[in-house]
């Protein structure tokens, strides 16, 4: 058995073996990348002999637009960090060796990811979301906890190519399945190809792969990964993300992971959460507590309620995210919590050292590090102002007397930027960089015509 792979676990990639990969020519390619605002990886691709040569030990460097730019990749005012004034310089590559990995779909490449910091050596760029992340990271920390989570990733599955999708303007797209295939073992089983090459390459990549099953749009899928601590499951989820995109292209087929593609079902992202003692301890249950649940994790639960709309932002980054949110539509509308209730915000799930909130808000275009870092965020802060929690939901959330999720983007963007609580967690170049995000995304589409706007008026109107 090669020395990478562990038994009982997914390969783990180490540095010794990827030196052995590239001098026998196995490997030829590193892929230095980092998360941007909009949860994508980006960064370079090496020549395997040069970043053994230079790079590891020398690191690389990226401009600083790329944290500033909308998803077209235009440069955009407001950003404090980057501009013309500025004169768009780089940020260093600080390369997590933690993370190397195999990289899923390309055999002979590997990947590893990276935090950003100035070259002044002025240290971490604060607005990177990985950085925004071990931030809350180590506010946990500080009080003796430890975080993990889980993110459960949905997306649509086409039969058209990403090239075709692009020239229809994605118009008249097939999905691969003709009809609701939640958890159908006949409709997983027609398009086994594209999500047995997921779950293999995600494995191969040092992830736990749990499971795949059918969702209820046309084509829509879910591939599970076992819980991690947060860093590695935010890590893991953009690796997943990169790499099923880039698998389905390799079989001539496309898939997406926006919020909402449709009028029928959008792509959630479900965010599973708890603490853990230092020492490894469960401290989010006590059996001899009403429900089983501590103290500590009535004060977390409260505080993930009272700042849900104003970090909404951070669930919903984009317009279309807002599109999810209907009654009746298993996305949630009311900021309520329940066990095992799906119509609420926050599901309580499991028991014992498996008791956790699952948040129900995110949609398949979160941004992982921010979200999971507001979910810290709000649940720290219902733990110092020790918050009492309210009354759970029993029945419907969608049609009790609770507040609602911001149902646009304008909206969130409002309760973000007066929002003290996330001033205080993540600091005002934070805040101020991503409601310059908000405001960015605000103008491109109220200043864009939609084929909406065409059908009920070309003619009619």
């Amino acid at each position: 058995m090669p020395s990478s792979i562990h038994r009982g676990g997914p390969p783990q990639l180490t540095l010794e073996q990827l030196r052995a990969d590239i001098a026998d020519g196995t490997v030829d390619t590193v892929v230095v990348g980092f998360t941007d605002m909009q949860g994508r990886l980006q960064g370079k691709r090496l020549h395997g002999a040069f970043f053994l040569e230079h790079v590891l030990e020398g690191g690389t460097e990226g401009c600083n637009y790329l944290l500033a730019v909308d998803v077209d990749m235009n440069t955009v005012d407001g950003y404090a960090i980057s501009s013309w004034e500025r004169g768009y310089g780089d940020m260093f590559f600080a390369m997590d060796l933690d993370t190397l990995r195999r990289t899923p779909g390309h055999p002979t490449s590997v990947t590893v990811q990276s935090d950003l910091t100035w070259l002044d050596g002025s240290g971490e760029v604060l607005q990177s979301p990985r950085t925004v992340l071990k931030r809350q990271i180590a506010a946990a920390a500080d009080q003796g906890w430890n975080a993990f989570a889980g993110t459960e990733l949905e997306f649509i599955l086409f039969e058209d190519s990403y090239d075709q999708a692009w020239d229809r303007r994605y118009h008249g797209l097939t999905g691969a399945n003709r009809y609701n295939v939640d958890y159908s073992i006949l409709g997983g089983g027609k398009v086994e190809p594209v999500l047995r090459d997921i779950r293999n390459e995600m494995y191969r990549a040092g992830m736990t792969v749990e499971s795949a099953k059918g969702e209820c749009n046309f084509g829509q899928h879910e591939v599970g990964f076992l819980f991690d601590d947060v860093l590695r499951t935010c890590d893991n989820h953009v690796i997943y993300k990169t790499g099923a995109k880039e698998i389905a292209a390799r079989h001539g087929q496309s898939l997406t992971f926006m919020a909402k593609f449709d009028a029928r079902e959008g792509n959630s992202c479900h965010i599973h959460l708890s603490l853990r003692g230092a020492d490894g301890e469960v401290v989010f249950a006590d059996d001899e507590r009403d429900g089983g649940r501590s103290e500590l994790f009535d004060h977390f639960l409260a505080g993930l309620l009272a700042t849900m709309r104003e970090l909404t932002y951070f669930y919903a980054p984009n317009i279309n995210s807002y599109k999810r949110f209907a009654d009746g539509s298993f996305a949630p509308t009311a900021v309520a919590w329940g066990t095992d209730n799906r119509t609420c915000a926050l599901r309580v799930v499991g028991h014992g050292a498996g008791l956790r909130v699952e948040n129900r808000v995110p949609g398949g275009d979160v941004n992982p590090y921010l979200a999971v870092a507001a979910m810290l965020a709000g649940g720290l802060h219902g733990i110092r102002e020790k918050l009492a929690l309210p009354p759970i939901c029993e029945g419907n959330a969608y049609q009790g007397d609770y507040e609602h999720v911001p149902s646009t983007l304008a909206q969130a963007r409002e309760l973000l930027a007066t929002s003290e609580v996330a001033r205080a967690a993540f600091g005002d170049e934070v805040v101020d960089h991503y409601v310059n995000a908000a405001d960015v995304e605000i103008r491109a589409f109220n200043a864009a015509v939609t084929d909406w706007e065409r059908v009920r008026g070309f003619e009619r109107l």
